[in-house]
């Protein structure tokens, strides 16, 4: 793996106001948060500001130049901003502005990036690997972003991401769901100066008065009835453990292998990380997490007993993952994080993540604003190589386990197992 990555930044829309903000942490630099500066070249550490809405004292605004440009930097994750933007401390944290450049920014209207037209994309680049995906386990942003990796073997991967109407598109399909189940989908879309501007998660919906409470209950009471009525589930965990079959014991838990798991709640499953889906020091639990709660996104439970399942059987009724079945369906090649575990997939199965992966990077390419998407005049994609004897397909998840425990986690979360070269990727 080289010391550097070379990062090309495309500008595939009819705007010539784009700025790419690239930040994360720089494993060869004590760990340390970063920007690269606007040259391209060199790395801006900044301290804590003095004050809120303290502006950063370097320029570490990337233009992208004119429609067709391509600007080419030398290294994580990429923000693209319509417009040049003067990056200050978010009203709500003293963190620094790290909060916004990880989007929680988006979640208060009163922080002033909060109207900020942006989209984003994250990589890790460290001594195994570049792995990189676009992410909607946020929001959907309105600037659509595609990502490709070039490999020294000559392979390319190529994730398509939106038209630039793509999100449109999905806040035409939520409006439609929430008159169907009159449930709050349609608060999820986040309008600005007549246009819509985002669309969070709704994981993210307490922040926009779009409350899911009670959502996924009737849903989870059917599948405790069925696994307690003779029905027998079988998770496999893709790892050691093989695949471990579950069934509701007279105590009204779940049963998989020897792991008990209660009854989720509706926030449990958006958010993957708590309750029953709370990781821990169990590598076989920190297996079955990631599959069990992708069913229940997915809403598969009911209709089939083997998890992972294939994509075909994804989002069959209601209640089921509105915004992650809307997601995939504006991505051209129906690829994209929708939500924690959405890299759950069967053994040998197409991804549905929106991620590349290698050992060998030559060249990542960020495309902004979708054009070439819209036409579907995308890059060929390559049949994924085979992962190097040793080398793990790397996945991401809710956040890890407490310190100590991160060496037993299985895969099933990318946050805690990829330190990138400048890459801060949780959310």
């Amino acid at each position: 793996m080289p010391d550097s990555l070379q990062i090309a930044l495309k500008n595939d829309s009819d705007l010539s106001n784009i700025h790419a903000y690239i930040s994360g942490i720089a494993i060869q630099h004590d760990g340390k948060r970063c920007l690269l500066k606007a040259n391209g070249k060199d790395l801006y550490f900044p301290e804590n500001p003095p004050a809120i809405g303290s502006p950063l004292t370097e320029d570490c605004a990337i233009p992208l130049g004119a429609p067709g440009n391509t600007t080419t930097v030398t290294v994580g994750r990429i923000h693209c901003l319509r417009g040049r933007r003067t990056l200050t401390e978010p009203t709500d944290s003293p963190d620094s502005w790290w909060s916004y450049l990880d989007s929680r920014g988006v979640l208060n209207p009163s922080d002033p990036n909060a109207n900020v037209n942006f989209g984003f994309c994250e990589f890790t680049n460290n001594q195994s690997q570049l792995y990189a995906n676009i992410s909607y386990v946020d929001h959907v942003p309105r600037i659509p972003i595609a990502i490709t990796l070039q490999q020294a073997s000559g392979q390319i991967q190529h994730v398509t991401g939106m038209a630039p109407d793509g999100l449109d598109k999905l806040a035409d399909g939520l409006r439609q769901q929430a008159q169907q189940d009159g449930r709050p989908w349609d608060k999820l879309i986040v309008n600005h100066d007549g246009q819509n501007l985002r669309i969070l998660n709704a994981t993210h919906g307490n922040a926009v008065g779009a409350n899911f409470d009670g959502y996924y209950e009737p849903h989870i009471d059917e599948v405790w009835q069925k696994y307690q009525s003779g029905s027998c589930m079988k998770i496999n965990t893709q790892a050691g453990p093989g695949i471990l079959e579950g069934k509701v014991n007279s105590n009204g838990e779940l049963m998989v292998g020897d792991e008990a798991f209660s009854k989720p709640n509706s926030a449990d499953v958006f958010g993957c990380n708590s309750g029953p889906f709370t990781t821990g020091s169990s590598a076989t639990r920190n297996a079955i997490i990631p599959r069990l709660a992708a069913a229940f996104h997915r809403s598969t439970l009911m209709i089939t007993e083997d998890h992972p399942s294939d994509p075909k059987t994804f989002y069959p009724q209601d209640p089921t993952n509105h915004y992650a079945r809307l997601v995939h369906e504006v991505n051209i090649d129906n690829k994209g994080y929708a939500f924690a575990y959405d890299d759950v997939q069967i053994d040998g199965g197409e991804d549905q993540s929106g991620k590349v992966n290698a050992g060998d990077p030559v060249l990542f390419t960020v495309t902004v604003g979708g054009k070439s998407a819209a036409g579907r005049g995308v890059q060929p994609q390559q049949q994924p190589q085979q992962q190097p004897v040793g080398q793990q397909e790397y996945t991401r998840g809710p956040p890890p386990p407490p310190p100590g425990q991160g060496e037993q986690e299985h895969e099933g979360g990318l946050r805690g197992k990829l330190k990138g070269l400048a890459g801060r990727f949780g959310h």
